[in-house]
């Protein structure tokens, strides 16, 4: 009887030591086959750029191909929603974006939860905006455009790239902080809303500093200042929001997730392979030709960050009352 006893414990024992073996061997094998990074937006857009630039970085350092397919729609939902089914096995990534911690609030009647279905794998960079005035906006600097503001309330618009996007989310939370009352005129995309910025039909507009600073160097707008809590490398003379309205500050995190149910083994092989690009000097110099800097962190960090992103979103969706058409 001992001896069957003993027999028995060490089948049950192999039983439970098979499922974490043959994880560790996947992980290890892992990749062995082309990696989708799926982006929820159009070719050429801001986040379409960083993901084609992270599966050219990731191809070299993983020794296999990472495509890059767009699914645009529906505020980055689509593609999401894609990811979010896809089975868990680290070969179909979703590129997030700030809209996505927008998102989980901004949309009613959403399939998935963005936090609880999709696994943080790394953040890739942080994107900076920068508060850009049409020339004729008698104001020079961050006081005077709340002076002015709060003189002409509802009179003064404010452009971005469309309801929910990191720009739009960025005037929101100024209204809220600074205590002044702008419209939000969207638009399809934030080339056009900078083209009607330069033309006046709009006065103001936080735009990325990538896309802002050839029009602010070239005198077609002016700028006042960042939105980050510190000064931007790509603009050293210009202040940053919260020197005047304290606690301000809104940037754009991207990064890349997995379908929950990932493999940590999986997980963590992407975030130490990703970390690893992020700290290769041409890739940030490459970023910071883009205005962004690397964002970087373990897969538990990125999560906190993603979380807190989203809590914070969810206030100023509610405060002002944001709705989707």
């Amino acid at each position: 009887m001992k001896l069957l006893r003993r027999n028995f414990l060490k089948l049950a024992a192999g039983a439970v030591a098979l499922p974490a073996l043959s994880r560790t061997a996947f992980a290890q094998a892992y990749p062995s086959q082309p990696i989708r990074i799926i982006v929820g937006f159009a070719a050429g857009s801001g986040s379409d750029i960083f993901a084609r630039l992270m599966a050219q970085w990731l191809s070299e350092r993983l020794g296999q191909t990472v495509l890059v397919e767009n699914r645009p729609g529906g505020g980055g939902n689509i593609g999401t929603e894609a990811v979010v089914k896809a089975p868990p096995d680290g070969y179909t990534l979703l590129q997030w974006v700030p809209g996505n911690m927008v998102n989980n609030t901004l949309y009613q009647n959403l399939n998935f939860n963005f936090l609880r279905d999709i696994a943080p794998v790394a953040g890739t960079a942080r994107a900076p905006y920068v508060l850009v005035v049409n020339n004729d906006l008698p104001v020079r600097s961050v006081p005077e455009f709340i002076a002015h503001a709060k003189a002409n309330p509802g009179k003064l618009n404010f452009a971005s790239a469309g309801v929910g996007t990191g720009i739009h989310m960025a005037g929101e939370l100024f209204n809220l902080t600074a205590g002044v009352e702008m419209v939000h005129v969207p638009y399809r995309g934030a080339g056009n809303a900078m083209t009607d910025l330069i033309g006046g039909q709009v006065q103001l507009m936080f735009d990325t500093t990538a896309a802002s600073i050839p029009h602010i160097k070239g005198g077609k707008i002016r700028a006042l200042a960042v939105t980050t809590a510190a000064r931007s490398a790509l603009l050293p003379d210009l202040p940053t929001v919260a020197d005047f309205v304290p606690g301000y500050e809104a940037s754009g995190p991207f990064g890349l997730g997995a379908p929950k149910d990932t493999p940590l083994a999986v997980l963590d092989k992407l975030n130490r392979e990703i970390n690893a690009v992020l700290a290769d000097p041409k890739v940030k110099e490459r970023l910071a030709d883009l205005g962004s800097e690397p964002l970087t962190g373990s897969n538990a960090e990125i999560g906190k960050l993603l979380a807190t992103e989203t809590e914070k979103w969810a206030k100023v969706v509610r405060a002002a009352n944001i709705k989707v058409e």
